[in-house]
């Protein structure tokens, strides 16, 4: 990964900062996807059982040992018992015999079986089938009720997380607990990159609007793994490495931060 921009877990691992995430690619176009995502240069693919990609995922990543690759277990499969098959047979689809990293996909509440599930990610991680292990849109009270009931912190937390949705009260905690903040839908699942004020910082540095919502995220020592299937909108995610924005151009694009920007389902009552 040279000269790849990583973040540090507080696991003593790094994990690259700009990923390639495949919600919503077929599992029939996901090796070619993740292929193109790989030659354009990422190190880091997402995954997830209910994508229903895992396999083609895997055959995309193929040979590519040093890739640093993740997988989220789906909210039936919570509980102890139910977690270690789940994880098995995400490996299997995957085709490997661990991962990078492996994520509770959602808290869900009302299921009360997080901590459980927790338990057994902490086994699944010392049996070495996953280097590393996080979480996917927990809440603060999630957060510290496995830290507190089991001693480990997680590494990561996936988050919805782009322009009109900062979640800068999480963000703060995350940097508190020392876990990284990973952003999905980071570019508003494109609603960002019409907005006038991306708009006008893209012709200002010359780079395509995506690129510009990537690098604001980047330069706020987040980690965004936005999603695309061509390679010209792989290519100008990418772009992002290849450029700096100003303290103006960060502050004009924290100014769009919403307190209803939330597109995506509510941890607090999503159980999947």
């Amino acid at each position: 990964m040279t000269d790849y921009p990583t973040l540090s877990l507080n696991d003593d691992r790094q994990i690259p900062q700009l990923g390639f995430g495949t919600y919503k690619i077929d599992e029939d176009d996901a090796p070619e996807a993740v292929k193109t995502a790989l030659d354009v240069g990422y190190w880091l693919v997402d995954t997830a059982a209910i994508y229903q990609n895992e396999r083609g995922v895997g055959k995309g990543v193929g040979d590519w040992s040093d890739i640093f690759l993740q997988t989220k277990i789906w909210n039936e499969s919570q509980g102890y018992e139910r977690t270690k098959k789940a994880a098995d047979k995400c490996l299997e689809r995957l085709g490997r015999d661990h991962v990078d990293m492996l994520l509770i996909h959602w808290p869900c509440p009302e299921k009360n079986l997080f901590v459980e599930t927790w338990k057994a990610f902490i086994e699944l991680r010392d049996e070495g089938k996953a280097k590393s292990i996080g979480v996917s849109n927990f809440r603060e009270e999630d957060l510290r009720r496995i830290i507190d009931e089991t001693g480990v912190t997680p590494a990561l937390n996936q988050i919805e997380l782009h322009p009109t949705f900062q979640q800068r009260e999480l963000r703060k905690l995350h940097d508190e607990l020392g876990i990284v903040t990973q952003c999905w839908s980071p570019l508003g699942q494109g609603a960002g990159i019409e907005n006038e004020t991306i708009a006008a910082i893209a012709e200002e540095t010359g780079q395509p609007a995506s690129a510009v919502i990537l690098r604001w995220h980047m330069q706020h020592g987040l980690c965004p793994i936005p999603k695309a299937s061509s390679r010209d909108h792989i290519e100008a995610n990418f772009a992002a490495l290849k450029f700096t924005l100003t303290d103006n151009q960060m502050s004009r694009i924290d100014a769009l931060d919403d307190p209803e920007g939330r597109i995506g389902p509510d941890p607090s009552d999503f159980e999947g």
